[in-house]
């Protein structure tokens, strides 16, 4: 696969990352995705192949919580995301996940949700 754009390079970067990464029902995977607009964020458990919680910053809920400087598109706003979705896996018995990037660098907003979810008590 010949790398020609900035999203043939992220889909490169992300097939060697889900190689190594897998995520079971004890240990999930926790995937970030982020647009120019909004970021999301699931846990996914590999082998059943089912989404165990997610959150993003274009529910109602999560929107509600948001300030007037506050959206999806900048590093407070992911923070947010990330904290719901620790919460949510802490309610479901999960306390341990396996990190997924994504394709993205480990830096600004995928950096801050990530940070999020270990204060609120996730390990990764």
């Amino acid at each position: 696969m010949r790398v020609k754009t900035k999203k043939d390079r992220r889909h490169r970067v992300q097939f060697r990352i889900r190689k190594r990464v897998t995520g079971t029902a004890e240990r999930p995977r926790l995937v970030v995705f982020r647009s120019a607009q909004h970021i999301y964020a699931q846990a996914v458990d590999d082998t059943s192949g089912r989404t165990i919680v997610a959150a993003s910053s274009v529910e109602p809920t999560v929107k509600a919580g948001f300030g007037k400087d506050t959206g999806g598109g900048n590093v407070v706003g992911a923070k947010a995301v990330g904290k719901i979705v620790a919460e949510r896996l802490l309610a479901s018995g999960v306390n341990q996940v396996v990190f997924d990037r994504g394709g993205f660098l480990y830096h600004g907003r995928v950096k801050a949700m990530a940070e999020a979810a270990r204060e609120a008590g996730l390990r990764f």
